[in-house]
């Protein structure tokens, strides 16, 4: 088993963890942990090509003039695509850039991700963060004792006092357990676990 120190808020160690080797020491595979990162970012992936057809055009729905008699092509209403004004036929549409690679891919990429954490001294395992108001600055202080600069904080239950008073500090992000992703693991320095979200995230991958 993989041990490790627990601090608290003021960088003190108060006990030691040990974590599981199925998690915390797995072989990295770069090209695995690619495959992933660029799955995610192109789910993020947005098309912005987009044009309206021409049930998307405001108009009425009237008949612009009586089918026979007039002399005229025949006409439908104020929204077809030979009148100016009239909806596209044949334009772009939005596109969507997202696909899936499979979950035991997705759940070994994540474990890989841990694992060079750990493997590199870049976790740091909180006893627990309780502040007693929303408050940036008693956030910033506890960042500063533990020395931490650009850190991903993943909590194990909602802590929106924490979330609140975190959301202005540059570099910090503060994500709930459900959404640990690879991406967001390898973005940041310091991978920084409250005690409560260690058992969680091990159900999580384990089961």
């Amino acid at each position: 088993m993989a041990v490790i120190d627990v601090l608290n808020t003021k960088a003190e160690k108060v006990s030691e963890l040990e974590l599981s080797e199925m998690i915390f020491d797995v072989p990295v595979k770069k090209g695995v942990l690619h495959e992933v990162v660029k799955m995610q970012l192109a789910c993020k992936r947005a098309g912005s090509a987009n044009v309206k057809h021409r049930s998307d055009v405001k108009g009425s729905g009237v008949k612009l003039y009586k089918q026979k008699g007039t002399g005229r092509a025949r006409r439908g209403d104020i929204k077809s695509p030979l009148l100016r004004g009239g909806g596209s036929v044949f334009g772009p549409d939005k596109r969507s850039f997202s696909y899936k690679v499979p979950k035991k891919i997705r759940k070994l990429a994540l474990k890989m991700a841990l694992s060079s954490k750990f493997k590199n001294s870049d976790i740091v395992i909180l006893e627990m963060i309780d502040l007693e108001q929303i408050k940036t600055k008693s956030f910033v202080d506890i960042i500063e004792a533990l020395k931490i600069k650009k850190a991903l904080i993943v909590t194990g239950q909602k802590m929106e006092k924490m979330e609140k008073s975190a959301k202005n500090v540059p570099n910090i992000k503060v994500l709930r357990y459900e959404g640990l992703n690879v991406y967001d693991i390898l973005k940041y320095n310091t991978l920084v676990l409250v005690v409560d979200s260690i058992n969680k995230i091990e159900r999580r991958l384990l089961s």
